[in-house]
C-alpha cells in the first residue's frame, strides 16, 4: 500500500476538526479531515453557538450564511433550585465592552458543520472524507507520521507532518499520545430528551437543581433540549422504575414542564451520555496534537463544548500555520512537527479550559449534593453566598460561560 500524503490530517469532523481544517486551508496548508460518519445528521449535540464563535465566523466572512441557519437567539440565563431562584441575568447586560455579539445563537449542529465544510471546500487544499474511520497511527522513531483509516471496507493510510486528534471524548488517537488523564469529577449520567416549548416561555437557558437531579433546558426555538444530570449508574435505576416515575421526577424538578411530560412515552426518546470532566496531562507528542473533547471533556453545564473546541482550533491554526506552510514548501509530509511547538497550543488554551472545568465541577458537585440532601433540608445556599450569587457572581459567571475566558481571534490568511 502506498500511503497518500498531505500536510495535516485531522481525525474527527466535529466543530474542532472542521474549523481547524478550514483555517489551515485558508492559510494555504493542505489538510485532510476524516469523519467516520457518512453525514453530520446526528441529534443531541451542542446546538449553541456562543459570541466568541460568532466572532470567528464574522472574521471569516461567514455571518450572512450563518444568520440564515440560526433557529433562535438565547438572550438570558436563569439558575434556580426547587426552593428558589439563584441567578437570573440578561446576557447583553454582562457582555464585555467591545463584544460585537451579545447572545447565543441556536443552530442545529449538522447545519453548522455543513456551513463550515462548504467554506472549507472553497480552498483547494481542503479535503473532507466522510465515512472514513481512523483506526490507528503511522509512527516511526521521530514520532507520529499520519494515520490508518477504513473507508467503504478498504484500508487506507495517509502520511502527514501533523496529525490532529479531534475525534471527541472517545478518541482512538489518545493512546498514541501516551498521556495520563486527569479526572476532575465523578462521572454523572446525563439523560437527554426534547420537550415542547411554548412561545411565551423564556428565550434563554433554564437550570434547576433539585433532589431528583439537575435539569438544564436549552431553548431550541419550538422545543427545549433538556439534560437531566444524576449520579453515575442512576440511569439504569431510573429506567427500571418506569416512565411514570421518570415523568414524576421531571415534574418535581421543573414544575413548569408538568403539562407536557406525558409526551415522553418511550425510552427511545431519552438518550444516555455518561460524562466525566477530565483532561489529558499532555495534549501533544511529536507529530500529534489533541484538541477539543479529545484533549478535555466538559460537563454539559454551561453548554461550552463547541466554544472551547473552536477556540482550540483557532489557536492551533494561529500557532502552527507558519510552521506547517514551511514544512509544506520543504519536505512536506516527511517532516514531523516537534512537540515543543505543539505544546504552545496547550499552554495558551489550558488556563481557560482548566478554569471552566473547575467551575463546572463545583456546579456538578452542588447538583449531586442536592440529590443526596435529607428531606426537609432547604437546597438554597446561605445568605452571604446567595448575596454573592445575585451580586458580582451574577455578572461574572454568565460572562465566563457565554463570552469565554480567553477569546481567540483568527490570524490573517498569510
Amino acid at each position: 500500500m502506498t500511503p497518500a500524503r498531505t500536510t495535516v490530517v485531522i481525525s474527527g469532523g466535529g466543530p474542532a476538526g472542521v474549523v481547524l481544517g478550514l483555517l489551515l486551508a485558508r492559510q494555504g496548508v493542505e489538510v485532510t479531515v476524516l469523519e467516520k460518519h457518512d453525514d453530520f445528521l446526528r441529534d443531541f449535540r451542542g446546538d449553541t453557538v456562543h459570541p466568541m464563535t460568532q466572532q470567528v465566523l464574522d472574521e471569516l466572512g461567514l455571518m450572512a450564511e450563518f444568520d440564515a441557519i440560526v433557529r433562535g437567539r438565547m438572550t438570558s440565563v436563569e439558575f434556580a433550585t426547587t426552593d428558589g431562584l439563584l441567578v437570573r441575568q440578561d446576557l447583553p447586560s454582562v457582555a464585555p465592552r467591545r463584544a460585537r455579539f451579545r447572545d447565543i445563537a441556536l443552530v442545529p449542529q449538522w447545519d453548522f458543520l455543513d456551513l463550515l465544510a462548504r467554506a472549507g471546500r472553497m480552498h483547494p487544499g481542503f479535503t473532507l472524507l466522510l465515512g472514513a474511520e481512523v483506526t490507528g497511527v503511522l509512527r516511526d522513531e521521530q514520532g507520529v507520521r499520519g494515520v490508518r483509516y477504513r473507508r467503504e471496507g478498504v484500508e487506507h493510510e495517509v502520511r502527514a507532518a501533523l496529525t490532529v486528534a479531534a475525534d471527541g471524548r472517545r478518541s482512538v488517537l489518545r493512546a498514541a499520545l501516551g498521556s495520563a488523564v486527569r479526572t476532575l469529577s465523578a462521572p454523572v449520567d446525563v439523560l437527554w430528551f426534547r420537550m415542547d416549548r411554548h412561545a411565551h416561555e423564556p428565550a434563554g437557558l433554564l437550570g434547576t437543581i433539585g433532589r431528583s437531579g439537575g435539569l438544564v433546558s436549552v431553548n431550541r426555538g419550538d422545543s427545549w433540549q433538556v439534560a437531566l444530570l444524576v449520579p453515575e449508574g442512576h440511569d439504569a435505576r431510573i429506567r427500571a422504575a418506569g416512565l411514570p416515575a421518570f415523568r414524576e421526577r421531571l415534574r418535581a424538578t421543573a414544575p413548569w414542564m408538568a403539562d407536557r411530560v406525558h409526551a415522553i412515552d418511550d425510552w427511545e426518546a431519552v438518550k444516555l451520555l455518561t460524562v466525566t470532566v477530565e483532561r489529558l496531562r499532555s495534549w501533544s507528542a511529536p507529530g500529534l496534537l489533541a484538541i477539543g473533547d479529545a484533549a478535555h471533556t466538559m460537563s454539559p453545564i454551561g453548554g461550552v463544548g463547541v466554544e472551547l473546541a473552536v477556540a482550540d482550533a483557532v489557536t492551533a491554526a494561529n500557532v502552527l500555520g507558519p510552521a506547517l506552510r514551511k514544512a509544506q514548501r520543504g519536505s512536506g509530509a516527511d517532516a514531523v512537527l516537534p512537540a515543543r511547538l505543539l505544546r504552545r497550543v496547550e499552554r495558551r488554551r489550558l488556563p481557560a479550559t482548566a478554569l471552566t472545568q473547575r467551575i463546572q465541577v463545583v456546579a456538578q458537585r452542588y447538583v449531586l449534593a442536592a440529590g443526596a440532601a435529607a428531606p426537609g433540608v432547604r437546597l438554597m445556599p446561605s445568605r452571604p453566598v446567595l448575596a454573592a450569587l445575585r451580586g458580582p457572581v451574577a455578572r461574572w459567571l454568565p460572562r465566563v460561560f457565554v463570552y469565554g475566558i480567553r477569546r481567540e481571534r483568527v490570524a490573517s490568511a498569510r
